[in-house]
C-alpha cells in the first residue's frame, strides 16, 4: 500500500527542489523528516510539508503504521512559468523566467 501527496504551483524552481528530493528518496520517513528539518534550503521546507501530508494520508486513510513507511518516490516536476522582461541597453529586453514546481511524495510500507 502506498499514499501520496502533491503540492502544486509552488513558486520555486524544480531544479532546486530535485537536489533535495534525491537526498530523501529511499529513506525511512522519520529519517527523511529529520534530514529535511535541518537542511537550510527553502525547497526543504516545502518538501517537509508535502512529506508530512503524505504520512498523514497513509496513517489516516490507509491505516498504515508510521514506523514501517519509507519514501518510495520524491520528485519536483515543472509547473507553469511566468515570463517577465528586464530592460536592457539599446531598447532590448531580456526574458526572466519565474519557474514553479509541482512537488510530489509517495510513501509506501516496507516489506
Amino acid at each position: 500500500m502506498q499514499a501520496q501527496a502533491i503540492a502544486k504551483y509552488v513558486r520555486i524552481s524544480p531544479l532546486k527542489v530535485n537536489y533535495i528530493c534525491a537526498e530523501i528518496r529511499g529513506k525511512s520517513v522519520d529519517e527523511a523528516l529529520s534530514i529535511l528539518k535541518f537542511t537550510n534550503k527553502r525547497g526543504a521546507h516545502e518538501l517537509y510539508k508535502v512529506l508530512k501530508s503524505a504520512v498523514a494520508n497513509a496513517e489516516n486513510n490507509l491505516n498504515l503504521d508510521r514506523s514501517d513507511l519509507y519514501v518510495k518516490k520524491a520528485y519536483a516536476n515543472d509547473g507553469p512559468t511566468m515570463k517577465r522582461f528586464r530592460p536592457k541597453a539599446k531598447g532590448m529586453a531580456y526574458p526572466i523566467l519565474k519557474r514553479s514546481s509541482h512537488i510530489g511524495v509517495v510513501v509506501a510500507e516496507r516489506e
